[in-house]
């Protein structure tokens, strides 16, 4: 819709070039953005991969043709860190595992000594107070819908099928408010302005600490002229902290994801879910959104004592939230996870990943047949993203949102940005062509047109000041319907 090449930079290469000697001459191909090419391998003397096990065909693939090539290879993040020796047969010279603010400096101290591999194990969990920004310089801004940060690392909470808390622990540890708004102000002096993504496993995992960073944020944005607005994650029990909820907003945060999982509380409990089941989760989604901030719903199909039926329970419940943007994924063990160790116990884990059929998309055996998973995934899919549906969920989510701030009786003026602070836009794009595609797509060429005109007219009507935020909301679904075709055409080349 936007003409963007990706939706985020790579923020994993970003941060471990920052830790490489300031003198090496780096170069970065982000494959979200562009494939590699035959000149990309031009004097190449090491080759860095970073990659989840969504990337591992991709990972797996560039290791081996670097081996091919005569090139060293350094594979670092989630899957080199929780498969080693997948990635180690695939070619890997130097194979980072765990955090790189302390494996990092090792790597480049066994490369300056002559070595040509290694294997460098964080054995701790490093404070981030010395993480130095990522290295924003080496992306094209205008590549990105959105930016993208990290402020902590880490999750109080110890979800059955999660693994942050084997790579980054329960405990939180923090960036310094003086960091990220450095961070901040690296990617304003790039020229971006839009979307930043902050990345972090449970933004409010240590209350005390959002408070004081939101509160550096809403001062660093009003003298910058609020260059950017925010996306991040969250527990759901945000839905009882109002308070927490008005930082947020004044800050400018304006989505957040939040891991729903499952309606049925048995199945919540059953995978240490603890934090969904304590309140009404109904409740506490429509508290974050009647507070001014839209949810992004997260579910997952697969989880042990799940009935049959659930894929529909679950658009049920979205409906029921009026949750415009919804993720109903299978579930699939990761290493390193309570889950993993669990299901390798009960011999249910899979030796190794298929190639072809139901089986290539999950790694153990569910208790339900697999088949009936990813035919009610995609039955819920279809159902939540038909258009009329979807923009139904829009409209009223929107409708039962406050309004914003600015545009309440007596409210103050914005501050204007300082004038002596400002730097050009570059990745400005038309904000008219964009709406030109909505209204093609939607208003005039749409099976739901009527729906859409009337809707629009409604939220201009009932709820002005979030007649942007609607509009968004209709962009973003055009997104999602094309996803779910193509999810559609991958079910019958399975058939």
């Amino acid at each position: 819709m936007t003409g963007k090449k990706a939706l985020l930079p790579p923020l994993g290469l970003l941060t471990a070039a920052a830790l490489l000697p300031r003198e090496w001459n780096i170069r970065l191909v982000d494959l979200n953005v562009r494939p590699l090419t035959e000149a990309d391998w031009d004097g190449i003397e090491l080759l860095f991969v970073s990659g989840m096990l969504v990337q591992r065909e991709s990972l797996l693939g560039l290791l081996r043709e670097a081996k091919a090539r005569g090139v060293l290879t350094a594979a670092g993040g989630a899957y080199p860190t929780t498969a080693p020796d997948e990635v180690l047969e695939a070619g890997c010279d130097f194979l980072i595992q765990g955090e790189g603010e302390t494996t990092i400096p090792e790597l480049v101290a066994a490369i300056a000594a002559g070595q040509t591999s290694g294997r460098f194990v964080c054995t701790d969990k490093p404070a981030l107070a010395g993480s130095p920004p990522p290295r924003y310089d080496l992306i094209a801004p205008g590549d990105y819908e959105s930016m993208s940060l990290q402020t902590s690392r880490g999750c109080p909470f110890a979800c059955e099928f999660c693994d942050i808390v084997s790579l980054f622990g329960r405990i939180q540890r923090h960036k310094t408010p003086e960091q990220v708004i450095g961070e901040l102000e690296a990617i304003r002096q790039l020229g971006f302005r839009g979307t930043v993504f902050v990345a972090d496993d449970n933004f409010i995992g240590n209350r005390p600490r959002a408070v004081a960073m939101l509160s550096r944020i809403i001062q660093w944005q009003a003298r910058h002229g609020e260059p950017f607005d925010f996306i991040t994650q969250a527990s759901i029990n945000l839905g009882q902290d109002v308070a927490l909820i008005d930082l947020l907003t004044a800050a400018n945060f304006s989505y957040v994801f939040v891991g729903i999982e499952s309606p049925d509380n048995d199945v919540l409990t059953a995978a240490r879910k603890h934090q969904n089941v304590r309140n009404p989760l109904l409740d506490s989604l429509r508290a974050i959104n009647a507070n001014g901030l839209s949810v992004i719903g997260s579910f997952i199909l697969g989880m042990d004592g799940e009935k049959a039926g659930a894929g529909q329970r679950m658009q049920a419940f979205a409906e029921a939230a009026d949750l415009p943007w919804v993720m109903v994924n299978v579930l699939r063990a990761l290493p390193l996870t309570a889950l993993w160790d669990r299901l390798k116990a009960e011999g249910r884990l899979h030796d190794g990943i298929e190639e072809s059929g139901w089986d290539a998309l999950t790694n153990f055996t569910p208790q339900r047949p697999i088949e009936a998973i990813f035919a009610e995934q995609l039955a819920a899919l279809s159902a939540l993203y038909a258009p009329g549906a979807y923009l139904g969920r829009a409209f009223r989510a929107t409708l039962a949102m406050r309004p914003t701030r600015s545009s309440r009786p007596g409210a103050a003026p914005k501050k204007k940005a300082d004038p002596a602070l400002a730097v050009p836009q570059q990745n400005r794009s038309p904000d008219v062509t964009p709406l030109l595609r909505l209204i093609w797509r939607q208003g005039l060429a749409g099976e739901a047109r009527w729906q859409f005109w009337r809707q629009l007219a409604l939220v201009a009507w009932r709820n002005p000041s979030r007649l942007r935020r609607y509009i968004v909301l209709c962009g973003m679904g055009e997104n999602l319907f094309s996803f779910v075709r193509h999810l559609r055409a991958q079910a019958e080349s399975r058939r």
